[in-house]
């Protein structure tokens, strides 16, 4: 890479910088421990698992019968992460994990035996999970591991490893089985995904490639007229390109010592950018830690793989004062990369950070800020975020809360479920900063809880604020193996409708108007009397207006047509009709949702319009439940903030308490 004589040299260096992190830390790349960076160290093991949560939440408390939910978080340091994979998985082995069981009686290797060609030796990592009462010490090759009574303990081998316990020299050979070797080319005629897997889903990938997993534990690479090396025997061939997009599957069985060609395609499901729609990512990452390096090449390959038209590659810290790919912002701010065409934009923007207050995206900026995040390493809490808001905002950037909100809400709830879980990340200084104008978006569809998002983006537009739906996955091309996170870019994305040619500028633009709707991949559209989101409507009491809301995609089991007192009509899919009569101003939207599906590269299927709004008589939305819901919520951010901000002085929680007045004055003259 470093070779490249295109790689701007500053971009070149972090590159190996990062490559010596990775060396020297593993996963964590060394960053500040908090509970999110020590579960890197767990992630690759646990993909397709759902209990994880629940295990190490049980494991506090059976040590802390009396904890409080707040609490559960703060003592996620005392937890052996080696043995929270243990009790996580449950006696299984996985294509990346074997297991030596020490038991009373012995001990005994399980594992999936994987394929390996030409004798070459397999690299992964044994769980030792002792059932004594006992401590053990387990040699592998030369180093000694202590394993505590009833302890666990992960460990790097290889198949040729010497591992000694028990005083004998362990029989690794059940991890592997010898295969005759042959060559698959894989040929679409265009980019795309493909996944090339045997039994146990052992994944096979060309040279150089990584060795990627997708939320569905699948393995994957991208590309068109690749070969890669494959065991001779069963194998299965799939191939897709992003949510426009069908799969095909092929079973075959290849011939030592043979190339075999696979022409194979996915049929395309719809065409957005043929009627004027464009889907973006706006919350991605090339670098943040992880199990390899992000390079822009992988990023490339995956864009124009995924079929995804706008790429957002966003810099940003992880517990540490060092911002990731600040580097190749500061080279490519205000400007598209250089694998952008007509019709796939990527650019480098920020993920602005603070882990009380939120994180939020900025596309399009013509240049890195002066301020990328507050608040880590026992740092202060200030300035608001509404300091980077504006300051961002003058550098032309389009901005939104990311992965906003984690705990399941409804929408009766109040608003304290959200607030009181500690610096989780959640967005909780938006309801202030729509109300003053300072954000453009919430992404609705995100890793984290899409439907609770969905009920806060419901009561802020409720409430007057006018700001689009928007999508943000928070892919990592840096994580191999990390759930939805080692998905490739896009698996969710915001569809803006752009008037002329795809352009930074153009995107940002449909955004701002609200021209949107968030997808995991249905196609969805909403007509309110002949006019589509980011539109208003000024009507006349007890004036009739016909409401449609329309789908497209197998995973969509149901339609719902909402307005601001509720789901106003649901159905089938394809499409749901309805009629609907002015009374109070209110907003319209249309909701497309389904279980899990292979489409749905999250828990499921869900798409979500932004709003046409309906004025009636020359009245703009504001609901009364709305507004008080956001103004209680603004009480609770205040308690937040005395109670477990960090500040040096009062004038700095002063700034927040202004930012919270000036928020409460908008929310009370809408009651007025």
């Amino acid at each position: 890479m470093c070779d490249d004589p295109a790689m701007p040299p500053a971009v070149a260096r972090a590159l190996e910088e990062y490559r010596a992190l990775l060396a020297e830390h593993g996963v964590t790349w060394g960053e500040d421990p908090i509970p999110y960076v020590r579960s890197m160290t767990t992630d690759a093991y646990l993909m397709g698992a759902t209990t994880f949560r629940d295990v190490w939440q049980g494991m506090i408390r059976a040590r802390h019968p009396q904890a409080s939910s707040g609490e559960l978080a703060e003592r996620f340091a005392e937890l052996d992460m080696d043995e929270v994979v243990r009790n996580v998985l449950a006696g299984k082995v996985s294509d990346n994990l074997a297991a030596l069981r020490l038991t009373g009686e012995g001990l005994a290797v399980e594992a999936h035996p994987l394929a390996v060609l030409d004798g070459e030796s397999l690299r992964t990592t044994l769980l030792v999970d002792s059932a004594r009462d006992e401590p053990a010490t387990v040699l592998v090759d030369g180093r000694a591991h202590e394993i505590g009574p009833r302890g666990a303990r992960l460990i790097k081998i290889t198949s040729g490893s010497e591992v000694i316990a028990d005083g004998g020299r362990v029989d690794l050979a059940p991890l592997t089985r010898p295969a005759a070797a042959a060559r698959l080319r894989l040929r679409a005629g265009f980019p795309c995904k493909w996944s090339v897997y045997g039994a146990h889903g052992q994944g096979w990938y060309p040279e150089g490639a990584p060795a990627r997993r997708d939320y569905h534990v699948l393995p994957y690479f991208h590309g068109d007229d690749v070969v890669l090396d494959v065991p001779a025997e069963p194998l299965t061939v799939r191939v897709s390109r992003g949510m426009e997009y069908g799969s095909a599957e092929l079973a075959i069985t290849p011939a030592a010592g043979e190339e075999t060609l696979v022409e194979l395609a996915p049929e395309r499901i719809y065409d957005a950018a043929a009627l004027g729609w464009y889907g973006g990512d706006m919350h991605a990452h090339l670098n943040w830690a992880g199990d390899m390096v992000g390079t822009p090449e992988l990023a490339a390959a995956m864009q124009h793989g995924e079929d995804l038209h706008v790429l957002n590659l966003v810099a940003g810290n992880v517990s540490s004062a060092r911002v990731y790919d600040s580097e190749a912002l500061a080279h490519w701010a205000g400007r598209d990369l250089p694998w952008s065409d007509a019709t796939h934009l990527a650019r480098l923007g920020v993920e602005y950070r603070n882990d009380l207050l939120g994180h939020f995206y900025a596309f399009g900026l013509s240049a890195p800020p002066s301020r990328f995040h507050t608040g880590f390493l026992g740092s202060v809490d200030w300035p608001p975020n509404s300091v980077a808001c504006e300051e961002l905002r003058g550098l032309g950037a389009l901005m939104g809360y990311s992965h906003p909100f984690h705990n399941p809400v409804s929408d009766t709830d109040g608003p304290a479920h959200l607030l009181w879980q500690g610096r989780n990340c959640s967005s909780r200084e938006i309801v202030a900063d729509a109300a003053l104008g300072l954000v453009d978006s919430l992404d609705v569809l995100n890793h984290s809880s899409i439907a609770a998002t969905a009920v806060v983006y419901r009561h802020l537009i409720g409430a007057g604020n006018r700001i689009a739906v928007t999508a943000g996955t928070d892919a990592m091309v840096s994580f191999a193996r990390r759930g939805n996170q080692s998905n490739p870019p896009g698996w969710a994305r915001v569809y803006a409708q752009v008037d002329g040619p795809l352009t930074a500028g153009s995107f940002a633009e449909a955004v701002r108007r609200g021209r949107t709707f968030g997808t995991t991949g249905p196609w969805l559209e909403l007509s309110v009397g002949g006019h589509g989101p980011g539109a208003t409507l000024d009507l006349s009491p007890g004036e009739r207006v016909t409401v449609t809301a329309r789908s497209i995609g197998p995973e969509v089991e149901r339609l719902e047509i909402r307005t601001a007192d509720g789901v106003l009509a649901e159905g089938p899919p394809a499409e749901l009709t309805c009629e609907l009569v002015a009374g109070d101003p209110t907003y319209v939207v249309a909701l497309a949702v389904g279980g899990p599906h292979e489409r749905a590269f999250t828990g499921g299927a869900y798409a979500h319009t932004s709003p046409v709004y309906l004025d009636v008589a020359g009245r703009h939305v504001a609901r009364e439940q709305d507004v008080r819901w956001c103004l209680e919520w603004l009480d609770g951010m205040e308690t937040l903030l005395r109670r477990q901000g960090t500040f040096e002085t009062a004038g700095q929680l002063g700034d927040h308490l202004e930012l919270i007045g000036r928020a409460r004055e908008v929310y009370r003259a809408r009651l007025g």
